[in-house]
């Protein structure tokens, strides 16, 4: 039997672009570069660091993604643009080839989460102007910009600093005994339906259905690439550094009384039976430390056609529908994931167009990736009300996790 779920409605996208993007080119010199850099300080006097550079420059090129797939990865730390090791900020690689250590990373981090939350909730003498940070505005957020919500979940899987910036943020605007907190993190790339889940039980609770006009909103934080390490050269590290980047958005959740966003239907999630080892995000001395099996996309293919029928029975969807008149919101964790499953499910490619053309655009920005994929969705106007949008994403565990939603 389908869950009983609150009508919730999610609008209001709004996304803040990291501060700084480098196109496809500029990505596989600094990696190459920053790579050689770090093998001739552990190798000493001697080592040829030009031409292993070049070897690395074949082996990026090789084994991550192509322009054709990801044109741009975006960026918040300035150590990108430029190869001046010196002065970086955290790669200062004659220092230490692996990068600066966990509290150098986290503060960073502490610093780009705080502006970013800042520029989404801008103060009250800030607000009718230019964007801040590097802002732009998506779907209706402009209305709400700068209001107080009932509750505030702060997604990452990138940052640890207490208090949050979701906390710091509350305390500086005085909403303390007005918004909530909740931290959804260290999730992966799936955070956002997981958040959606808390989001919507907040709204069926008998205070929220007391209250008309009740809002929660969701705000992701994630700076993938703080956690680089270049003396890692083995090939899976050289898809996940070439993939990952920034990225930053928020977005609300209100009970469904009209209006335009995406009905969320409901969830569910399983864990791949045998996969505990294909991914793995753990705390590191120099960051976090991403694994990634080669066969994460055959361990998901194997799996989802009958995750898919239960989670359209859960949700009381059609798959009927879902296959011939929707479109799937599939979770770019790469390129292959994204012809994996559109080749196994006989997608066509207007449906998964959406997901290839935020990887193309913004890379792999871990939870926020998903959202912005919505975001797309309710803005094309070729996307009609009434649209069934199946998402899917997959995390450490190995995780798969759905979430239906509906375009109104």
């Amino acid at each position: 039997m389908p869950e009983t779920l609150s009508q919730a409605l999610i609008s209001d996208f709004r996304i803040l672009r990291p501060r700084h993007a480098a196109n496809h080119a500029e990505s596989v010199s600094w990696l190459s570069s920053a790579h050689a850099k770090a093998e001739a300080v552990a190798q000493g006097e001697g080592f040829d660091g030009e031409a292993f550079r070049r070897s690395m420059e074949r082996y990026v090129t090789r084994f991550g993604c192509s322009a054709e797939s990801l044109a741009f990865r975006g960026h918040d730390l300035e150590d990108f643009l430029h190869q001046d090791w010196e002065r970086m900020r955290l790669f200062n690689l004659d220092r230490n080839p692996r990068g600066a250590g966990m509290s150098a990373r986290m503060e960073v981090f502490s610093e780009i989460a705080d502006a970013k939350l800042e520029a989404f909730y801008p103060a009250p003498v800030a607000s009718g102007g230019a964007e801040a940070d590097g802002g732009v505005a998506a779907g209706k957020g402009a209305e709400s910009a700068g209001a107080a919500p009932d509750e505030l979940i702060h997604v990452t899987c990138t940052g640890y600093v207490a208090p949050s910036a979701a906390q710091k943020l509350v305390a500086r605007r005085g909403w303390r005994s007005r918004t909530g907190v909740m931290h959804a993190y260290h999730m992966g790339c799936y955070a956002s339906m997981p958040a959606l889940r808390m989001a919507s039980a907040f709204l069926a609770s008998p205070r929220a259905a007391a209250t008309p006009g009740r809002r929660v909103d969701i705000v992701h934080t994630e700076t993938c690439t703080l956690h680089l390490d270049p003396s890692r050269h083995a090939p899976e590290q050289l898809v996940v550094q070439s993939l990952f980047s920034d990225g930053h958005i928020r977005y609300s959740l209100r009970r469904d009384e009209g209006g335009s966003g995406l009905r969320f239907l409901g969830v569910h999630e399983e864990i791949i039976p045998g996969s505990l080892g294909a991914m793995g995000w753990i705390l590191g001395d120099t960051g976090m430390e991403m694994t990634l099996a080669r066969d994460v996309p055959d361990l998901i293919a194997g799996a989802l056609l009958d995750f898919l029928r239960r989670l359209f029975l859960r949700t009381g969807t059609d798959p009927a529908e879902a296959f011939s008149k929707g479109v799937f919101a599939v979770h770019p964790g790469g390129p292959r994931i994204i012809d994996k499953v559109a080749d196994l499910l006989e997608l066509r490619p207007a449906q998964v167009a959406a997901s290839r053309a935020v990887l193309k655009a913004f890379g792999n920005m871990s939870s926020a990736t998903l959202p912005h994929v919505w975001s797309a969705l309710l803005a094309d106007a070729a996307v009609p009300a009434g649209t069934l949008i199946t998402s899917l994403a997959f995390g450490p565990g190995l995780t798969v996790y759905g979430a239906m939603l509906r375009k109104a």
